[in-house]
């Protein structure tokens, strides 16, 4: 893969272990904050109705800025470039979480939340960037690598953010934030070289129209489809997960934590290999391996389930994680491998509103039916969405070429 002006080789590598350090480091700096609102937010108001809603509000808040707002930004970067996208997100999150560190009302702290998913969203125009500079055959193995940075900021910065709850209020968790998004927007302005948009072989003269299809193809529909469900199963318990484990196990709060830690170690430790195993898969061998990772899910769940013991609830959901690392990254380089590299900004953008739509609707789903039928039936529910998956995943084994674009280089 050549693009002008862009280091090739050992260069594009040192590109892409830059762009894994700012999403750590940025992604991190937004989840200082995450497990800390509803405590901030209690303190703020005694009325129960309207903390209830501030507190689901103030995590959906960004997921509906982000799917109403990632396909938009997506063609904007498609014309001017992406690294332009990622600085106007970098700079929208250090903007709002300054916001954020002098609100003092509710309200405008709802506000300033959902401005920051809709004026953000950083994780989409880094992946198109990323896959502007990398060879197609590594993709998999980028969205890896970019997914194991968010997973590692996200733990990094739940820790540092509660070190400085312990010792400062929450006003320097936002500041610190604010400053750290900012350290990453000048970084990403002055490091990463520009990349001119790439133009569709449909508008350049003699040159055949694009053999791939477009964004609003069944081909990429259906790996959207496969996505979002994979996604959905995958949050079902999350609002219900410390009170299944507690009321079940009747472990201490570090076990649990520990529990819940063990699934986002095993994506961290594998996704990579995932990554390097499906580069070698052709598209005839891709959706048959993809179908045995769902079915790998589907009975690491139910064993997570149907234990009583808290050792091999641990493990359960270790080796859940293991094959989380060989779901997302490797569906988005098959949607982005899909569309042509005009449409990257466009269709990565829409994989973000899809995940996004899909967090909302299992976490929403999940709390949903752990409150009507009860804790106990929490996974069955993540095995049914599970095997909702398997038969989209099933047809693509019967026109993979068509469905999964150019075999690997």
């Amino acid at each position: 893969m050549s693009h002008a002006g862009i280091p090739q080789g050992s260069s594009v590598r040192l590109l892409v272990y830059l762009l894994f350090a700012i999403q750590l480091v940025s992604m991190g700096a937004m989840e200082m904050s995450g497990p800390f609102w509803p405590v901030h937010l209690r303190q703020m108001t005694t009325n129960d109705a309207l903390f209830s809603f501030a507190s689901t509000a103030v995590y959906v808040g960004p997921m509906l800025g982000i799917i109403l707002t990632s396909a938009l930004w997506g063609r904007i970067g498609d014309r001017h470039g992406h690294k332009l996208m990622m600085i106007r997100a970098l700079v929208g999150l250090s903007l709002t979480q300054l916001g954020l560190a002098l609100a003092d009302d509710i309200w405008i702290i709802l506000i300033l939340r959902f401005l920051q998913g809709a004026f953000a969203g950083y994780i989409a125009p880094a992946q198109a960037y990323g896959v502007s500079i990398e060879a197609p055959s590594r993709r998999a193995r980028l969205f890896a690598i970019l997914q194991i940075s968010t997973n590692v900021g996200s733990l990094l910065g739940a820790v540092v953010g509660g070190l400085i709850l312990d010792h400062a209020t929450f006003f320097w968790i936002n500041l610190v934030a604010s400053v750290l998004c900012a350290i990453c927007a000048v970084v990403a302005t002055l490091a990463l070289p520009h990349v001119a948009p790439a133009k569709s072989p449909a508008t350049v003269p003699d040159q055949p129209k694009p053999s791939r299809p477009g964004v609003s193809s069944p081909a990429i529909a259906s790996l959207l489809g496969i996505m979002g469900l994979l996604l959905l199963a995958r949050m079902l318990p999350q609002t219900s997960f410390s009170l299944y484990v507690v009321s079940t196990f009747n472990v201490s709060n570090a076990m649990t934590g520990l529990c819940y830690g063990l699934l986002a170690l095993g994506f961290i430790l594998f996704a990579t290999s995932w990554s390097r195993y499906f580069e070698q898969r052709n598209p005839e061998q891709t959706p048959r391996a993809m179908t045995g990772i769902v079915m790998s899910c589907i009975v690491a769940t139910a064993v997570a389930g149907l234990t009583r013991q808290p050792v091999i609830f641990a493990l359960a959901y270790f080796i859940w994680g293991l094959l989380l690392g060989a779901t997302t990254p490797v569906l988005t380089a098959l949607i982005s491998k899909s569309a042509d590299n005009s449409r990257q900004g466009h269709v990565l953008g829409l994989a973000q509103s899809v995940s996004q739509t899909a967090s909302i609707i299992g976490i929403s789903l999940g709390a949903l039916l752990s409150q009507v039928y009860g804790l106990e039936y929490t996974y069955l529910y993540v095995c049914l969405a599970y095997a909702m998956a398997l038969p989209p995943l099933i047809l693509l084994r019967y026109r993979p070429a068509k469905m999964l674009g150019e075999p690997p280089e």
